[in-house]
């Protein structure tokens, strides 16, 4: 999937911070073993307009509107409730190598083992 320009966007600021999620709503929600998403102010000065969330899934374990990819059903951003000053968007989305790694991992009991610690111990 290849971001649209509104999303593009965003690639050029740098991310309040980026996450790693163990949890079982993420694996499920991402079809692999966790999640990665970037933290960008809701707020922030020149946030590009973008679409209005169409689903309310569950995102480690709390309601969270998100809107999806429409040919693919990928899950492309979410306003996470727990953190409503923030939007999550999933790494993945902007397919770029050089975005910056996760700062901190969460819900790690779930974590497969297989899976290195992230970041490095």
């Amino acid at each position: 999937m290849r971001l649209q320009a509104p999303y593009r966007e965003l690639r050029r600021r740098d991310p309040t911070k980026v996450s790693l999620c163990h949890c079982l709503a993420c694996q499920r929600r991402t079809e692999s073993t966790y999640g990665i998403a970037a933290f960008y102010h809701a707020k922030m000065s020149g946030w590009p307009a973008m679409p209005r969330p169409t689903l309310d899934r569950r995102i480690a374990g709390i309601p969270s509107p998100s809107t999806s990819a429409p040919h693919c059903g990928s899950t492309v951003y979410w306003e996470p409730r727990r953190k409503p000053e923030m939007v999550a968007v999933a790494v993945g989305a902007f397919a770029d190598p050089a975005f910056p790694a996760p700062s901190q991992a969460v819900y790690a009991e779930h974590r497969h083992r297989w899976v290195p610690t992230v970041p490095a111990d």
